[in-house]
């Protein structure tokens, strides 16, 4: 049974991990602690950014000679391949660490073996401590590499009787200010957002991060079908961010010198497996879907939504556009049924979290 020590320890590299979101990509997030021969915390690190030293490099820097004979707490398996960046299974040896705590085996094939090659070089390594808190702050990445594609966060924002709008079509501002900001958070946690061509005619959003220091900002993908929502001067077309606009391959010409991917139809819109297929080729592993019903009920169908993160607003409408439109779903024994991770009281409204009690497997294009 782990010391309460150790679990201390392994808690403050999931938070390390976390500074990493949205800078990282397409590596994952990490943290890690080390703590000398005598138990005393001696050096912290979390992974940065893409390219840049691994989280174990940052500790064992900040550790110096005081890691040798210690601990490493380490949120991800440490990886054993050498890439833009050492192996740290290596660095971990080299600094003459003696034990080895993890919490999530890396699933990478050209990375996994860290823990083989610790426990070969004599140092005590075990597996699993705060797995679920580790796995739940990395779970982008990890369903990237498991199932080849994005993580989909889908986010909405409706009132409590379900409404995104009222039934003149006016939604702005159905939750608060306090609401508004906490999705610039999602945003700057994801490498991409995606609207689709009835939020970009309705609404002209613009999808960069704001009031967010130092974030990076995501792609923006507009989903416009048939090359027709997005004009010159909208302003997602800014400098702000990148911007991909997503077509199908038999439509017409788009807009002059924008980033376009043109793919396949689906029976209504584009195919959601080749979207997401197109973006992790980009190396995309988290997205933010914000787009509307429509858009949303089509990742539904395709069963392309990992997470759902709703805004409920204490207004009432009882007309108007519900939040989510035709998902596939003809009876309630087909219904999607959602696991409530979370709730929250943001400002005056209440964030809900929750995620589909089966891994989301697409059901084809």
């Amino acid at each position: 049974m782990a010391q309460q020590a150790d679990i201390t320890a392994m808690r403050r590299a999931v938070e390390l991990a976390a500074r990493g979101l949205g800078a990282t990509s397409p590596n994952p997030v990490v943290g890690c602690v080390i703590a000398d021969a005598s138990g005393h915390v001696v050096g912290e690190g979390f992974h940065q950014r893409a390219g840049g030293p691994h989280a174990e490099v940052h500790a064992l820097r900040e550790a110096g000679v005081l890691a040798r004979g210690g601990t490493a707490y380490v949120t991800l398996e440490p990886c054993n391949h050498t890439g833009r960046t050492g192996p740290c299974a290596q660095a971990l040896i080299e600094a003459g660490v003696s034990r080895v705590v993890y919490a999530v085996g890396d699933p990478n094939p050209q990375a996994t073996g860290g823990a083989d090659t610790l426990r070969a070089a004599g140092a005590q390594v075990e597996q699993g401590l705060l797995e679920a808190e580790a796995e739940a702050g990395n779970i982008a990445w990890l369903t990237s590499v498991r199932h080849g594609r994005p993580f989909v966060r889908w986010k909405y924002a409706a009132t409590l009787d379900g409404r995104i709008a009222a039934a003149d079509g006016t939604s702005r501002w159905i939750t608060s200010a306090d609401s508004r900001a906490d999705v610039h958070r999602l945003r700057a946690e994801a490498d991409a957002v995606v609207v689709g061509s009835g939020t970009a005619r309705a609404d002209d959003p613009h999808l960069a991060v704001r009031g967010i220091e130092g974030a990076v900002q995501p792609l923006r993908v507009v989903v416009d079908t048939e090359a027709t929502a997005v004009q010159p001067g909208a302003r997602v077309l800014d400098d702000a961010a990148p911007t991909l606009i997503a077509i199908a391959d038999d439509a017409g010409t788009s807009l002059d010198g924008a980033d376009v991917v043109r793919l396949p139809r689906a029976e209504r819109g584009l195919s959601v497996p080749a979207l997401l297929d197109a973006l992790h080729a980009r190396g995309v592993r988290s997205v933010l879907l914000e787009g509307g019903p429509t858009l949303a009920g089509a990742f539904v169908a395709a069963g392309a939504v990992d997470q759902v993160v709703g805004y409920l607003a204490p207004v009432l409408l009882g007309a108007g556009p519900n939040a989510l439109a035709e998902a596939g779903i003809g009876t309630i024994t087909e219904a999607l049924r959602l696991d409530v991770t979370e709730t929250v009281r943001v400002g005056p409204d209440l964030r809900i979290t929750a995620t589909p009690h089966l891994t989301a497997t697409f059901k084809g294009a």
